[in-house]
């Protein structure tokens, strides 16, 4: 039976040589001979002494584990992200360390502090905010290796993955007048995220080249959660001239519309339509099942662990900056209003 709370002192003393010759024989490095090296050996075994490796690791600056910092984990986005970037690091033995910022800055600065001290080797990270982002900045400046994902962040220059958030929405935009839509909500999260801002310009951009007014009445800022969707919903549409179709910027927000919808009785797509960016498992299994601006989600993860893994092996190049692109994948949650014109479907 293993004995508890045997140090390398002990091993030392048991084998009649210092801590450092201990310590040199038993993590292999500097020289031992090898009479000394197998006394310390058998020592340790006899005692049932266990290096602290990550205390070892620690030290070093060799721990193999990096740390990804998404805005919110419960959203299946980042959930899915996290679970491709750690089942592709784990091909290279490292491991992920995950800590959800939860789209507070604040605690974006703390996490990312805390890390730092853990000698954590590179980060994958979401930016909570756009323009907000000195110390992501400051982390750049003192040699960590980081891939920012999903958004960009002013002044920070490293390597990024993120898709085009301005022309995926603004294509569903586009579909949404092409159908006789004019008044069209949009179901938003906190200006100061970077998609957010980007999928607004995309909404602003098409009703701008259709020759439609923005009317800034016909969009509800929400936290992007269901429950708080739901209720941003039910706001908007509870005006007595409400929209007849709502684009959702994320997909826990599709869900809490669907939801607001249908606690006020109306109908998709025969009373309103809906298109939300982000496919999610659920969008196949409602009547009628929802149209959707898609990401490359399978792809975001594992490229941004590569990228972050050559930095890590010392690969030396400019920045690179993926965006890629996105489809609409058109299922039956668009109706067309009467005396609209016909406009083309785009493949689904």
């Amino acid at each position: 039976m293993t004995q508890k709370g045997i140090t390398l002192k002990d091993v030392a003393a048991a084998a009649n040589v210092s801590r450092a010759t201990a310590a040199r024989a038993l993590n292999s490095y500097g020289y031992v001979g090898d009479e000394t090296a197998l006394r310390v050996i058998e020592a340790a075994d006899r005692l049932g002494y266990r290096a602290n490796l990550v205390a070892q690791a620690l030290r070093s600056g060799r721990l193999p584990i990096v740390g990804f910092v998404p805005g919110d984990i419960q959203n299946p986005f980042f959930a899915r992200i996290a679970h491709d970037i750690e089942a592709e690091l784990r091909k290279h033995r490292h491991n992920l360390l995950i800590a959800s910022s939860e789209e507070n800055v604040e605690q974006e600065k703390e996490l990312l502090e805390s890390l730092r001290s853990l000698s954590i080797r590179g980060f994958i990270l979401a930016p909570t905010s756009a323009t907000d982002s000195q110390h992501i900045v400051q982390l750049a400046r003192e040699g960590a290796p980081i891939v920012i994902i999903d958004r960009l962040a002013k002044e920070v220059h490293c390597d990024s993955v993120v898709v085009d958030n301005e022309g995926g929405a603004r294509e569903a935009m586009d579909y949404l007048v092409g159908h006789g839509h004019r008044r069209i909500g949009l179901l938003r999260d906190e200006s100061r995220i970077f998609t957010a801002q980007e999928r607004l310009a995309g909404y602003q951009n098409s009703l701008q080249s259709h020759g439609i007014t923005f009317d800034e009445s016909l969009i509800s800022v929400s936290r992007s959660t269901v429950e708080h969707a739901i209720e941003a919903t039910i706001r908007l549409f509870s005006r007595r001239n409400r929209p007849t179709a709502v684009f959702t910027v994320d997909s826990l927000m599709t869900q809490g519309a669907l939801l607001g919808l249908r606690s006020m009785g109306l109908s998709i797509p025969h009373d309103v339509s809906l298109i939300g960016f982000d496919d999610f498992n659920l969008a196949t299994f409602t009547d009628p099942q929802i149209t959707v601006v898609a990401q490359p989600i399978s792809e975001i993860g594992p490229l941004a662990a590569k990228l972050l893994l050559e930095r890590l092996a010392g690969k030396k190049v400019a920045p690179r900056h993926i965006r890629f692109p996105t489809r609409l994948i058109v299922r039956g949650s668009v109706s067309r209003l009467h005396n609209a014109n016909p406009s083309p479907e785009p493949p689904a």
